[in-house]
């Protein structure tokens, strides 16, 4: 079974989960993939961060 990309992911773990990660994120503001925060910062906290829609993200995420 596939690894799913949730809420409590950590983002550089969706990176490794999903190679288009990175696209998915950088298309929902999220320019700063390779800084300190991704290291610690759920796709959750960043969608509210970047008042990106957390269901629609996730969904594009888990469509590879």
């Amino acid at each position: 079974m596939e690894k799913q990309i949730t809420e409590n992911t950590i983002i550089t773990e969706a990176l490794e989960i999903n190679p288009d990660a990175a696209e998915i994120l950088m298309k929902y503001g999220m320019h700063c993939l390779g800084c300190a925060i991704a290291h610690g910062e759920t796709i959750g906290e960043a969608a509210g961060v970047h008042g990106a829609d957390l269901e629609q993200m996730l969904a594009e995420l888990n469509a590879h």
